[in-house]
């Protein structure tokens, strides 16, 4: 079992074992050790014995006990996205032993929202993989990218629908909410100054967010205007304005406005996985497993 020197919260690098992260992130996900133990087929005690290690390792606890279970510390948060994206390097090494790699090229289009998150998973894993294949990248909004994907342009598509059922892959559910900067409070003035896409055709987002504050009668007024959603990020930031974000995409140091705030959900936004059905190849099929993975993992 791999041995993974990892620097934790500081200069000290500490060896740790995969399989110990395998079993932290069973108990993460259950909450539960009996659940766990289940899950990475082991006695309750050796799932005991293994966290008992990782913290010893660490030096830190990673877990609070109670009578219902376990939830994760502090500390523990911050290890589990970490832990993560080493259990999945090593299983995405595993596969390119048993698999042969592709070769070829594939086109993906994808929303701004997962360019610097879900998206470089993706890539890293794929790239484990299949490091012989040619990527090409298209960010846009996801009008352009559906259009593309039906003109040929690209092969895969990420794109927003509106939420509710679909025909089309769901890869997840990711709410658009009003956002506000921790520091500024920029959503106690009066009127709210709010930050906005610049107008394009059937645009759904704009329209619910500006129904939204209508609906509950807060007085509104446009401060800043952005084709992007870094734009609106970068109002958020400032304190210059509020904006519409997905949930997903919410900076540090920001917060969604909540129904405690007076504001609540704009809307329920699909994120679906489109794949042209023309001249679909395995390393499309390959590159669209890599994404699915990369948004389950979160």
């Amino acid at each position: 079992m791999p041995i993974i020197k990892f620097s934790y919260g500081g200069t000290m690098s500490l060896p740790l074992d995969s399989d110990l992260l395998r079993t932290f992130l069973a108990v993460a996900d259950t909450g539960n050790l009996t659940r766990a133990a289940d899950a990475v087929r082991r006695t309750q005690s050796a799932v005991s014995m293994q966290i008992r290690k990782l913290e010893n390792q660490i030096g830190l606890p990673l877990f609070e006990r109670h009578s219902r279970g376990v939830v994760l510390t502090a500390q523990g948060r911050r290890l589990v996205d970490n832990a993560r994206r080493i259990v999945a390097l090593l299983d995405d090494t595993a596969a390119a032993m048993r698999l042969p790699a592709l070769d070829g090229s594939v086109r993906i289009g994808i929303s701004e929202e997962y360019i610097n998150s879900t998206l470089p998973k993706a890539l890293g894993a794929f790239a484990a993989v299949h490091p012989g294949v040619e990527v090409t990248v298209q960010q846009g909004i996801s009008m352009s990218n559906l259009a593309a994907l039906e003109a040929g342009e690209i092969d895969i598509a990420v794109v927003f629908e509106p939420g509710g059922r679909t025909r089309n892959e769901v890869l997840m559910v990711d709410p658009t909410v009003w956002v506000t900067s921790d520091q500024h409070g920029t959503h106690e003035r009066q009127p709210v100054p709010i930050a906005t896409y610049t107008y394009v055709e059937g645009g759904w987002c704009d329209d619910l967010a500006m129904r939204s504050l209508k609906k509950r009668g807060i007085e509104s007024r446009i401060a800043y205007v952005s084709r992007t959603s870094s734009g609106l990020i970068a109002a958020v930031v400032s304190g210059l304005a509020i904006a519409p974000l997905s949930r997903s995409a919410i900076p540090p140091g920001c917060r969604e406005l909540t129904e405690e705030d007076g504001f609540g959900i704009i809307d329920m936004s699909n994120v679906v996985l489109r794949i042209r059905r023309e001249d679909r190849s395995p390393t499309v099929d390959a590159m669209a497993d890599a994404i699915r993975r990369a948004f389950a993992a979160g």
